[in-house]
């Protein structure tokens, strides 16, 4: 049986704006200035993790002198942020879909695992707050995705049961939390992970937003 849809919560990075490219950079950039030698592949591994259990989980495995994730944390997320203020742009079809979902009178939330200061650039960036009615932050909670409390916390301040709450992802770590938040779930991978098998896990995959109005109706 499907249970009607009463709201739409969006992840930030790869779903509503172009800045997995830009945030990979700063990355790769941040980390090649501490002697590592990560790769794209690499960098796809820890991706929908917040910044600072990213750095953590390359620290546990390629440890670098002077281990201080607050500083290394903090100049990623620098970097992100004037790349995206930079060149940041809108995924293809997200402004229609924010506006698809007002039309339907869905309740409109934003759970993400970047910090609040890059939440916010992204948001001034695209000028899409108006559209959310809960904008929901992994960066202070005990854990990041793929913990689901963020989208716990996100449908509780919309006061719309999990369950009815359609959780749009485009990283695996982000299809685990919101599938164990208990909500139904549409992912949509970059085109060269798109055919990997484990997208299976989400309710529905698209190849973009332009097909959400399907699943508001």
């Amino acid at each position: 049986m499907t249970i009607a849809l009463k709201a739409v919560i969006f992840d930030m990075d790869g779903v509503l704006i172009d800045s997995e490219p830009l945030w990979q950079r700063a990355e790769l950039d941040v980390f090649s200035t501490l002697g590592l030698a990560l790769t794209l592949e690499d960098i796809h591994i820890t991706q929908g993790l917040r910044v600072d259990q990213m750095v953590e989980y390359w620290y546990s495995r390629m440890p670098w002198p002077d281990y201080d994730n607050h500083t290394t944390s903090n100049a990623i997320v620098d970097a992100g942020i004037q790349r995206v203020m930079d060149e940041g742009q809108p995924m293809p079809h997200a402004i229609d879909a924010l506006q698809a979902c007002k039309l339907a009178d869905m309740a409109i939330g934003l759970a993400t695992s970047s910090p609040m200061k890059l939440v916010n650039a992204v948001l001034n960036k695209l000028s899409i707050r108006h559209f959310f009615n809960a904008i929901e932050s992994a960066e202070l909670l005990q854990y990041g995705k793929p913990h689901p409390e963020v989208y716990l916390n996100c449908a509780a301040k919309l006061g719309v049961s999990p369950n009815q709450c359609l959780a749009i992802e485009d990283s695996f770590n982000g299809l685990i939390a919101a599938r164990a938040a208990n909500m139904q779930t549409l992912v949509i991978p970059s085109t060269e992970y798109a055919s990997q098998p484990r997208w299976a896990a989400a309710h529905h995959q698209f190849d973009s937003l332009q097909r959400l109005p399907e699943l508001l109706q």
